[in-house]
């Protein structure tokens, strides 16, 4: 069951209802599955930094004035501290 707080998830793509994330699914699904968004999750930086790497190496067009809603929704909605923890990795072994 979902909580209260949380956004609805699109039955087609599993991105979260949020604003914005018809933005994201028009420009990044059009290349790769959502399920490469949903599983990922960075800081702003980190996303715009992936989106240049896209537009420099995969060909991914320029977004325009779409960036600012795109940014917004992948960091709010797939950031650093959206990350559920179950899916946290445990701290590296340090040997001595």
């Amino acid at each position: 069951m979902q909580a209260a707080d949380e956004p609805a998830i699109d039955p087609a793509s599993g991105l979260k209802i949020a604003p914005g994330w018809e933005k994201v699914r028009g420009h990044c699904t059009a290349c790769h599955s959502s399920r490469l968004i949903i599983q990922n999750h960075h800081s702003r930086e980190r996303w715009e930094s992936l989106i240049r790497w896209m537009q420099q190496t995969q060909g991914l067009w320029d977004l325009g004035a779409d960036e600012t809603a795109v940014l917004d929704y992948l960091s709010q909605q797939y950031g650093v501290s959206e990350i559920p923890a179950g899916m946290m990795r445990r701290q590296p072994l340090i040997l001595e």
